[in-house]
C-alpha cells in the first residue's frame, strides 16, 4: 500500500513539473544538452557520491536500494555503507532522505520530493540544467532563486562548488515579463566553470541512472536476443531453402 502511494505521489510530482518545464519553455528558455552517459559507470559513482553527500539529506530514493547500487555501480558492500549511506539503513534496503517530511514542510514551504522517477518525467537535461541555474534573490525565503523553476523552494547546496551567481533581465515591457539574459559571477567557487559541469552532468546521470535501473539488464539481454533472432533466421532460410529446393 506504500508502495502504492508513493509511486502515485511520484506521478504526481512528474506530471507538475512537466508543465513547469512546458511553461519554461514557452518563454523562450533553452535546455542545454548534459551530454550524460548511461554507460559511464565512473561517471555514475561520482554523481552517486555527489547525490548523497548533496543532496540524500533531503530527498530519498524510495525505489532504488543500496545492494541494487553497489551491483550495478560496480561497487563493493562495503563502499556503498561506508561512503553513500547516511541514515543507517541495512544494505538491502530502499533509499530514505534524512528528513522527516513534516520538517522539510516547514523549513521549506513543502517536503523535499523523492528524486526516483524526476528523470524520467522531467529528463537529464533538466535536471543538469537545473542544477546550473541558481542565483541569488532577496525576495525568496532562502535567497535563492532558479531560472530553469522560477519561485523553488529549494537552495543552491552547491554553491560552495558553483560559487554565488546573479542573474540579469531584460526589463519587463508591456505585457512582457522580465526575460533572463545572463548570469553574473558574484562569488567564485571551489570548481571552475567547466568543473562544476561534470558535477551537475554526473548528479544527472546518477539519477537517469536511479530512474531506471533496468536499463543495463535490458541492454544486456537485447544482445542476446538480437544473437538468437541472428541464429533463427539463419536456420529458417536453410530449412525453407531444403523444403522448397525439389519444388519447381
Amino acid at each position: 500500500m506504500q508502495m502504492t502511494q508513493n509511486f502515485v505521489a511520484s506521478l504526481v510530482l512528474g506530471f507538475a513539473l512537466v508543465s513547469a518545464t512546458a511553461a519554461w519553455a514557452s518563454g523562450g528558455g533553452t535546455l542545454k544538452p548534459s551530454n550524460a552517459n548511461i554507460a559511464d559507470v565512473q561517471s555514475l559513482q561520482n554523481g552517486a557520491k555527489l547525490y548523497f553527500n548533496y543532496c540524500s539529506g533531503c530527498h530519498s530514493l524510495k525505489f532504488m536500494r543500496y545492494s541494487r547500487i553497489a551491483e550495478d555501480l560496480q561497487l563493493s558492500e562495503a563502499q556503498v555503507m561506508q561512503n553513500l549511506n547516511f541514515t543507517g539503513a541495512n544494505f538491502g534496503e530502499l533509499v530514505p532522505g534524512s528528513m522527516h517530511a513534516d520538517d522539510g514542510k516547514a523549513w521549506f514551504g513543502a517536503a523535499p520530493p523523492d528524486l526516483s522517477l524526476m528523470a524520467r518525467a522531467k529528463g537529464v537535461d533538466y535536471i543538469y540544467n537545473y542544477l546550473k541555474s541558481f542565483y541569488l534573490d532577496a525576495s525568496r525565503p532562502l535567497g535563492w532563486n532558479n531560472t530553469v523553476f522560477p519561485n523553488a523552494s529549494m537552495p543552491n547546496v552547491l554553491w560552495e562548488l558553483q560559487g554565488v551567481q546573479t542573474a540579469k533581465f531584460k526589463p519587463a515591457t508591456g505585457d512582457h515579463e522580465a526575460e533572463f539574459e545572463h548570469f553574473e559571477v558574484h562569488q567564485a567557487g571551489s570548481l571552475s566553470s567547466k568543473e562544476f559541469d561534470e558535477v551537475a552532468r554526473d548528479i544527472a546521470n546518477f539519477l537517469q541512472y536511479a530512474s531506471e535501473p533496468a536499463v543495463f539488464q535490458r541492454t544486456s539481454i537485447g544482445i542476446w536476443v538480437l544473437l538468437f533472432l541472428s541464429v533463427f533466421t539463419l536456420l529458417a532460410y536453410f530449412l525453407k531453402h531444403e523444403y522448397w529446393k525439389d519444388v519447381h
